[in-house]
């Protein structure tokens, strides 16, 4: 008896059968793919929020094969348990950040923290009964005709001596194949670290903002933040909040082939607009307006707020922040009190970087000037690049799909995650994934049954 036919005679006898008990068998009663078994359903790559979402609707349509979800990590969302700064709070209201099935808890702000929004995911984890295969790192994943084959790595460490140091005292290779792939590892698994002329000579000390935790212990140094992106204004204010002397480095152009136009890296708008949220203004205006129209709505309304960006040497792109999400993925930035301090002096701009000195750095203008500590607030990038072997669907420059807003490839490939639409964009992708998978697997039930 083959395990989908096991599958469909338990949910047929066992009046106790559920998706939720299917979810944890998978992840405590089956074989783990040592000697690369077939799996009756997808196998989902990463446990971060669009890999929870997936098993969850998949749970939630009563899919009749059970998923395996692989996390190379030792815990859920690990970029958002160990790779971002305390202050952190979710940039939109909790209204477009909600995973599929669950919203929010009633008590939460309308913008939670990085805290609630973990236990948040803890209990939809729980509540889901989902079960990821923890320290399981794909090393390649490949589609050999029937299957797509996944190998994976597991590495087993423990503590040794009393200093926090760790060993490896195991690894183990694994193999899972299955008729469906799942890719969730997300649009930000690794840092993107920029290569800067001299950086290797700078005698202070360098780090990616995914190193950084808080302002606290840097208040006798000269910090310099490179990039102005969210994490960049975000880490530049909770410097400043700790009477940290703060450098935000804001480039003034950045080539895109966009109608062969040099733009701006960003546009910067406030996180509300007279007591709105400015990403729901925007939703609403686009359901009646032109982008255009409401692009330049968007950027009166932002000068009355923060005033003329520009002269603070933080210069706008040429096109507007909607036409510009819309052509190249790039989101606008939500000032939550940035450019204040920038304006009163606490938190100095400067223009891109030349190169690094010893102790310091020349920036493009010619000036040069000394700094304790660098800041990378440089984003992150895909790594499916690195694993995947399909060349057709993800793209292998930047690790997206290479058409916009694509969640579905060929031979049951899926992306969930990569829209550039944040967590919004992840819960449309998983509810169509899980929806598509379900029909596929329907369909083959019928064909088995068909089939005696």
């Amino acid at each position: 008896m083959d395990r989908f036919t096991e599958t469909e005679g338990k949910r047929a006898h066992d009046p106790l059968y559920s998706p939720r008990r299917a979810a944890r068998a998978t992840a405590t009663g089956f074989p783990v793919g040592e000697h690369g078994e077939v799996f009756a359903g997808p196998l989902i790559i990463g446990a971060g929020p669009a890999g929870l979402a997936v098993a969850a609707c998949l749970t939630m349509l009563k899919v009749p094969c059970p998923y395996v979800l692989l996390e190379r990590h030792d815990c859920i969302a690990s970029l958002w348990r160990h790779r971002t700064y305390r202050r952190l709070r979710l940039h939109l209201p909790k209204r477009y950040c909600e995973l599929p099935h669950m919203p929010f808890p009633p008590s939460y702000p309308e913008y939670p923290t990085r805290e609630q929004f973990l236990d948040y995911l803890e209990d939809y984890m729980r509540h889901f009964g989902i079960r990821p295969f923890f320290r399981q790192e794909v090393v390649s994943a490949e589609f050999d005709g029937e299957f797509w084959c996944v190998r994976t790595k597991e590495v087993v460490t423990a503590a040794i001596g009393g200093a926090g140091e760790e060993a490896v005292v195991s690894t183990a290779t694994r193999e899972y194949r299955s008729k469906w792939l799942v890719v969730a590892t997300g649009e930000n698994a690794e840092p993107a670290v920029p290569e800067i002329e001299g950086i290797d000579l700078f005698k202070g000390q360098v780090m990616h903002s995914c190193e950084y935790r808080s302002g606290e212990g840097y208040q006798d140094n000269k910090v310099l933040v490179v990039g102005c992106g969210n994490s960049g204004m975000e880490v530049s204010l909770d410097l400043s909040n700790y009477n940290v002397h703060t450098s935000m480095v804001v480039r003034d152009t950045v080539p895109l082939e966009i109608d062969l136009v040099l733009i701006c890296v960003v546009h910067v708008l406030p996180r509300e607009i007279m007591g709105l949220s400015t990403f729901r203004l925007s939703v609403w205006l686009l359901m009646c307006l032109s982008v255009q129209t409401v692009d330049r709505l968007l950027l009166l309304l932002t000068r009355l707020v923060l005033g003329d960006t520009a002269r603070l040497g933080i210069p706008r792109p040429s096109i507007g922040p909607m036409e510009l999400k819309k052509v190249s993925g790039k989101t606008p930035v939500l000032d939550v009190g940035t450019i204040s301090k920038i304006k009163s002096g606490d938190i100095k701009v400067l223009p891109g970087i030349q190169s690094f000195q010893e102790h310091g750095v020349e920036f493009i203008d010619g000036r040069t000037e000394d700094f304790d500590v660098v800041i990378l607030a440089t984003g992150y990038k895909s790594n499916v690049p690195y694993w995947l072997k399909d060349n057709d669907f993800f793209s292998d420059k930047d690790g997206f799909p290479r058409k916009a807003n694509e969640w579905k490839g060929k031979n049951g490939l899926y992306a969930a995650g990569f829209s550039r639409r944040g967590l919004l964009g992840v819960s449309i992708d998983a509810t169509k994934i899980a929806y598509d998978i379900a029909q596929c697997c329907n369909d083959i039930g019928y064909e088995k049954h068909k089939s005696k």
